[in-house]
């Protein structure tokens, strides 16, 4: 019998890449997505999944569109991966990301309680939870010390998939997935500012890059490996919490020298530190321990730090080179406003 997946958040790096690998396993995808004035749709096309999955509006602020979407879809597995996902906003709109990012998780829970609790749940969990509470690689049993209002967000969300897992007997689980990224990470997070300024000046195309905090320290995966993690904790026997990592942590200024050195550029002549990058509380070394990971799940990552800089910049100049030669395709950078226009208090590492 076929396999349903429900993904919130579908159009998003994570999402997109995620129905792939369903579909690749003889799922039948269903995803939610927010109605918007102009469709956002481009990963799922880039990746040449769109006609293949099922898309179901919905909003985690509407109880009703998420218990819709369920009886929907019917699916034997929920993937709960949609959220107000950036750090920097969080500050900006505390109340809307306790709303969408922490009340979300516990409204999906309670739809799957009550239509169906034989479903099987996972929750987008973050390495966020550990805010500044460590200067040494950490796992499942770390203490959490949330430094922003979308990590103090996710925490919510964290300890309700728990509290449902054990309350309830769901098959809950939360991954706590230290960062991950790819050529389909959104412009606002700094790895693909990085490698898609680097492509425009090697271009000529753009001439400065702007940033904030370079000596923030992060554990960055590859994205494509880490939704498989998501799946295999939702195919054990029993739920259960996972922290998904590298082992490694690189800084900003590590990732923008890589970033430079694959076009042959020095760096240093191109970039300018700005304080409006700058957050009001920044997590300074985040770095994980995937042991449970790989002892219960077989889970390990292949690509390492300087692979996934040179996978994303080579990924950047290749579209920019093919959109200066007159193709369109789907992509999202040719659409993406001057940041110099936008008053913000930082991206997202």
């Amino acid at each position: 019998m076929t396999k349903r997946a429900l993904i919130t958040g579908i159009t998003g790096q994570d999402g997109a890449y995620l129905a792939k690998f369903l579909l690749d396993k003889g799922y039948e995808v269903y995803g939610t997505y927010r109605r918007v004035s102009t469709p956002n749709f481009w990963r799922l096309q880039a990746l040449g999944i769109f006609e293949k999955i099922n898309l179901i509006p919905a909003d985690l602020v509407d109880a009703a569109s998420i218990i819709e979407a369920i009886k929907i879809a019917e699916p034997d597995e929920v993937y709960h991966l949609a959220a107000q996902s950036f750090v920097g906003a969080s500050f900006e709109q505390p109340i809307g990301t306790g709303d969408i990012t922490g009340l979300g998780v516990t409204r999906i829970l309670e739809a799957i309680r009550q239509i169906n609790p034989e479903i099987k749940f996972y929750n987008a969990a973050t390495s966020e939870l550990y805010g500044n509470g460590s200067n040494k690689p950490v796992n499942e049993e770390s203490p959490f010390k949330p430094a922003s209002p979308y990590a103090a967000a996710k925490l919510y969300g964290y300890w309700m998939t728990r509290i449902y897992r054990e309350a309830y007997g769901i098959f809950a689980c939360n991954g706590i997935l230290f960062n991950h990224e790819s050529p389909l990470r959104g412009l606002e997070f700094v790895t693909r500012k990085i490698s898609n300024a680097v492509a425009k000046i090697a271009l000529g195309i753009e001439k400065e890059l702007r940033l904030g905090n370079l000596d923030a320290k992060r554990d960055w995966g590859y994205a494509p490996e880490y939704v498989e993690a998501m799946w295999l904790m939702l195919q054990q026997k029993e739920p259960d919490d996972y922290v998904i990592a590298t082992n490694e942590s690189h800084s900003v200024r590590e990732f923008v020298e890589k970033a430079f050195d694959i076009v042959d550029l020095d760096w240093q002549e191109y970039v300018k530190i700005d304080k409006r990058f700058f957050r009001p509380i920044d997590v300074n070394f985040l770095q994980g321990d995937y042991s449970k990971a790989k002892k219960k799940l077989g889970w390990e990552p292949k690509v390492r730090f300087n692979k996934l800089v040179e996978i994303m910049v080579k990924a950047d100049l290749e579209r920019w080179e093919r959109w200066l030669n007159g193709e369109r395709f789907p992509w999202d950078a040719p659409n993406y406003p001057n940041e110099t226009r936008i008053l913000t208090r930082g991206l997202r590492v």
